[in-house]
């Protein structure tokens, strides 16, 4: 055995016992990931559920009956019954409602005839969020109930519609349901990899620094590249073990799907891990001060990672300046890649441009990494 490998093995070894000792790495590479994990699986929701919806009635019918059972059946309405709108309009200015559906009186009328039969949707619009998913659910209601209307005459079992040919069926790919924690907690494992690539190896060698102990390393006859995989290796090691955990409890723990491989699922993380602890360690060479290093690994890789990934908010809604700042970003295609892997599958046209794309922005930041490192060593 040579010296080097020793020199390694011992610089791996003492790098793993700071790991085991140091009470902050546990909670941060331990206890956070699944905090966070919780949050999002419990706490975080894109979805409305029981959305307080007024539906009035202005004359009764099969047809509107019908109707209104269909809504009152919605998982997304809580709904209460009127016969006027005057007798909801308070409460929809109050905020106790979202918004009301009218069924205007000559409902029944208009579809025995085959006219259009418009129902009106009136939506609390000071929450624009809000109002867009209440539309869009109201419109789903309507369109599955048209449906339902005409199989029913196709059939010959009731319902006298003769209008609205609908020739549109949605389908919902790989995420049927519409969940949206289906697509928030593959994110989170970015988050997770982002706290203990970027934040935890910032930290931890600039706690070095502040001890005075880096300086005994220094002294060391170590090269660069020891210096470096003895710092890489073992939170490299601790990161995949954090997606292993965030990915199962996702899996198991939450019922979201997993329909890719893997290999595929690995590569992808090692990839854009390495990304991060290059990122964490080049900040931890620019700055010797633990409040420093935390400042800047939260701006360079933890912001970023939350809010311009396109986990929480779509990127092409974006202005177009922040559009094209996304894509020097690396969490943007790990995101991109994880949701792919985890609701789609293995999809080459997908996973292998940001595989790839992850694997030269972590190419680029270990050379920074490399020369920075060899001016402090040497400096």
């Amino acid at each position: 055995m040579n010296a080097s490998f020793r020199r390694l093995r011992a610089l791996i070894r003492k790098e793993g016992l700071q790991i085991i000792r140091d009470p902050s790495t546990f909670l941060i590479a331990g206890v956070l990931p699944l905090v966070l994990l919780f949050i999002f699986g419990f706490g975080v929701s894109l979805d409305l559920q029981n959305v307080r919806m007024g539906v009035v009635m202005e004359a009764t019918s099969p047809e509107a009956n019908s109707l209104l059972l269909a809504f009152q059946n919605s998982r997304y309405f809580d709904v209460r019954q009127a016969r006027s709108r005057s007798q909801l309009s308070g409460e929809l200015i109050a905020g106790r409602l979202a918004g009301m559906v009218v069924i205007p009186a000559d409902f029944t009328a208009r579809l025995g005839r085959g006219d259009t039969a418009p129902i009106q949707l009136i939506v609390d619009g000071s929450e624009p969020n809000t109002a867009g998913l209440v539309q869009g659910y109201v419109q789903g209601v309507w369109q599955n109930w048209l449906i339902q209307e005409n199989q029913a005459q196709s059939s010959k079992v009731i319902r006298p519609v003769n209008g609205s040919k609908l020739s549109v069926e949605p389908r919902f790919w790989y995420n049927a349901d519409l969940s949206s924690r289906s697509a928030l907690l593959p994110g989170a494992v970015a988050i997770n990899l982002t706290l203990i690539g970027v934040l935890l190896t910032a930290l931890v060698v600039a706690r070095e620094w502040e001890r005075g102990t880096m300086e005994g390393l220094l002294a060391t006859p170590i090269t660069r590249m020891e210096f470096l995989i003895s710092k890489l290796l073992p939170y490299f090691t601790l990161g995949m073990l954090a997606m292993a955990v965030s990915a199962g409890t996702a899996v198991w723990g939450f019922g979201v799907p997993f329909r890719g491989s893997i290999l595929a699922l690995i590569v992808l993380s090692a990839s854009y891990l390495m990304t991060t602890l290059s990122l964490g360690l080049l900040i931890s060479t620019r700055t010797r001060n633990q409040f420093v290093a935390c400042q800047a690994a939260l701006i360079a890789g933890f912001l970023p990672a939350f809010e311009l990934s396109g986990l929480l908010f779509e990127i092409d809604s974006m202005p177009l300046p922040i559009q094209l700042l996304t894509r020097v970003l690396p969490p943007r295609y790990f995101v991109a890649g994880l949701q792919t892997v985890f609701l789609a599958g293995d999809v080459p046209q997908v996973l292998v441009p940001n595989t790839l794309v992850l694997m030269t922005f972590a190419t680029i930041l270990f050379v920074l990494l490399y020369r920075s490192t060899r001016t402090r060593l040497e400096g």
